[in-house]
């Protein structure tokens, strides 16, 4: 996995999650709350989950085949996917209904120091495995806002675990405020309500996490600066002189694949149109270094074609023809 790919982010992620799912799970045994227990599953789909993404990572690395033509690199949108499945069933779901088992059946919590101080620990290495994965993301965010970043990032382990964290420390904060009230009340019944908002949390990350890999796996563009980008470096000005339509497609997180029609003159020879679509291509790597598999195809360019506007029969997804 790249260096986008977040390596250190996830690896910082699942050594703090295994070591908080099993203080948890301990801090259970001993207080009986379903809080904890809980947060015990959420921090082992957490680790699960990281270890998928790095597993995802290191599958997408392999070669082309005659098979797979443009390789494995969107692999990694399929793991990503998998992460929300996991985060929602085997997080959010199983919080969900311990919160209702626990209010339907309350029970005192026993040794409440065993929680406290097991949240109060978790709360400290979560901090620390966000603040890494904010470090991380920030190095590509760039100028863009968190929404920005989480909605239109390529790669997707970094938005992955950001989300992971965020959701961790705010689930173990309304643990700690579940255990609290339930201390402060005698009233178990607030541990099963903070387990409910702890389910409602992971749920609402993971089908956020879904819609996001979805469209990832759909196939996305080129973002538009790359676009504009491409564009500039294709025409020369002097052989191609524009381009007539394009479509940009990732293949993968750093693979990127480009198919244009671009206009050249009418008098210009074959060979003259050959090394000018090499030239072109020289460019559109120089440019955009994520662009790796490049298809120019030369046209004669007509006003009266391009005011009929794009073939919508041509173009994948389009209307379906009709039989008669």
């Amino acid at each position: 996995m790249s260096a986008s790919g977040g390596t250190k982010a996830i690896v910082a992620a699942l050594a703090a999650n295994a070591a908080i799912a099993v203080a948890k799970f301990v801090a259970f045994l001993f207080s009986g709350s379903s809080s904890m227990l809980a947060e015990s599953v959420h921090s082992v789909a957490d680790s699960g989950n990281q270890a998928l993404l790095l597993v995802g990572g290191k599958r997408a690395q392999r070669k082309a085949t005659p098979q797979h033509p443009f390789g494995y690199g969107r692999e990694r949108y399929i793991y990503a996917f998998l992460v929300s499945i996991v985060l929602f069933s085997l997080g959010g779901m199983f919080a969900l209904y311990e919160g209702y088992e626990k209010i339907k059946n309350p029970h005192e919590l026993e040794h409440w120091y065993w929680p406290v101080g097991v949240l109060v620990f978790a709360i400290i290495a979560e901090a620390f495995s966000f603040r890494t994965a904010i470090k991380e993301s920030n190095a590509l965010r760039g100028k863009r806002s968190w929404k920005e970043f989480v909605r239109h990032a390529k790669a997707p382990e970094l938005p992955v675990v950001l989300l992971e964290d965020l959701g961790a420390l705010v689930g173990l904060v309304l643990a700690l405020g579940g255990v609290g009230l339930a201390l402060l009340t005698g009233d178990s019944v607030w541990d099963g309500i903070g387990t409910l908002c702890i389910g409602v949390l992971l749920v609402l990350i993971a089908l956020i996490l879904a819609v996001e890999t979805k469209s990832l796996l759909l196939g996305e563009a080129a973002g538009a600066e790359e676009t504009r980008k491409i564009e500039a470096a294709v025409v020369d000005g002097d052989t191609v002189t524009r381009v007539i339509h394009m479509r940009t497609l990732h293949l993968g997180p750093e693979e990127l694949l480009v198919a244009a029609k671009i206009a050249v003159r009418h008098d210009d020879t074959a060979a003259e149109v050959a090394a000018a679509i090499d030239a072109a291509e020289s460019r559109i790597r120089e440019a955009v270094p994520i662009a790796r598999v490049i298809y120019l195809e030369p046209d004669i360019y007509s006003e009266e074609e391009s005011a009929r506007g794009a073939d919508a029969e041509a173009t994948p997804g389009g209307p379906a023809r009709t039989e008669h």
